[in-house]
């Protein structure tokens, strides 16, 4: 089996093993906490927010290979072990609806940036006096006291 035929396998495994954790934080029989560390596993993975951007070289895409695998193992690991199971057998069965889910993620994140960048014009415009496309605006100093 060569490298790549490894990483397909690799990455069925893990997919199928993300659907399963979603199928077990909507399972009634999940502790809270397994719900929370699920919830910000797949945070982390939507997130454009890295604990080290992906722009560092190597570091960048290593802590994806990590955070998010180490996040995937925990959750798996506090979920009750039936249910898991269950969650498991269910993910087999059902193919992913991928596509109404992946929409609406990508749509969450997308409206996430538009509103930073709304605000981070905002923010711009009242911090460094910008007037409808005039450039900065001109703010004389008082005149001195007499």
């Amino acid at each position: 089996m060569s490298a790549i035929e490894k990483l397909k396998a690799r990455a069925r495994q893990l997919k199928a093993e993300v659907l399963a954790l979603y199928l077990a934080a909507r399972h009634p029989a999940t502790p809270w906490y397994a719900k929370v560390i699920i919830a910000a596993t797949v945070a982390y993975a939507l997130s454009p927010i890295d604990l080290i951007p992906d722009f560092i070289p190597v570091l960048g895409l290593l802590d994806d290979l990590v955070v998010l695998p180490l996040g995937i193992a925990i959750a798996v690991k506090m979920v009750p072990a039936e249910v898991m199971a269950e969650c498991r057998e269910r993910a087999l069965r059902q193919p992913p609806d991928g596509s109404r889910a992946g929409r609406f993620g990508a749509a969450v994140v997308v409206l996430l940036w538009l509103t930073l960048a709304v605000v981070a014009a905002i923010w711009a415009r009242d911090a460094f006096g910008f007037e409808g496309g005039r450039g900065m605006r001109h703010n004389p100093l008082p005149a001195p006291a007499a």
